[in-house]
């Protein structure tokens, strides 16, 4: 397979965090992020062998790169006695674990636009006959809410197996989905708008 040179900037960058992420946990004993390595690394290779086939654009190669970067840093950067991740960005309201809005909540929804984005350009790369129709747009969006789902199920099985998760209970899963959700459409209005301007 051939890696085209921008291809490689992005995965040495991305390999360089999560090799320095990697360490960075087991040196403070974060069994919960290891999960998480161990589930980049898989979406990577995954990634890596559809190179070809999919044609992925740089912008967004780099855009899922930086998602993971801010995977990362949400469960290694310790802010206070907590981690990133617990960071209030501003408090816009809510209580407890129904605060808003909160670094996670962001990261959900800027990862799973990407995601969107990341969908619609895999649909009309490959049924080109859809692209500018409402299918083009609306799939991509239900399938980011259904990988986002996805997501959570992964953090559940980590609550199963890890003991001390930061994952939160079911208020944080909830407005995870709906952070989600928010990211899928804007992603896809903002292609919509994009292609509509062109």
């Amino acid at each position: 397979m051939i890696i085209k040179r921008r291809e490689w900037a992005v995965f040495g960058f991305t390999m360089a965090y999560v090799a320095g992420f990697t360490v960075w946990f087991f040196s403070r004993g974060n069994y919960e992020f290891i999960w998480y390595v161990l589930t980049m690394l898989g979406m990577i290779a995954l990634a890596a062998t559809g190179l070809r086939k999919a044609e992925f654009p740089a912008a967004l190669l780099w855009a899922l790169s930086l998602w993971g970067l801010a995977h990362m840093a949400g469960g290694g950067v310790p802010v206070g006695d907590s981690v990133l991740y617990n960071w209030m960005i501003w408090h816009a309201g809510g209580d407890g674990e129904l605060k808003v809005l909160k670094y996670d909540q962001l990261v959900h929804a800027y990862g799973f636009g990407v995601t969107a984005w990341m969908l619609w350009h895999l649909m009309v790369r490959h049924f080109p006959d859809t692209e500018g129709s409402w299918t083009a747009l609306t799939y991509p969006a239900f399938g980011a809410m259904g990988l986002g789902a996805l997501n959570e199920i992964i953090e559940f099985i980590a609550v199963l197996t890890i003991p001390d998760t930061n994952v939160g209970g079911y208020y944080n899963t909830g407005l995870d989905l709906v952070f989600n959700g928010m990211g899928a459409i804007v992603a896809v209005l903002t292609i919509a708008l994009v292609r509509a301007v062109r």
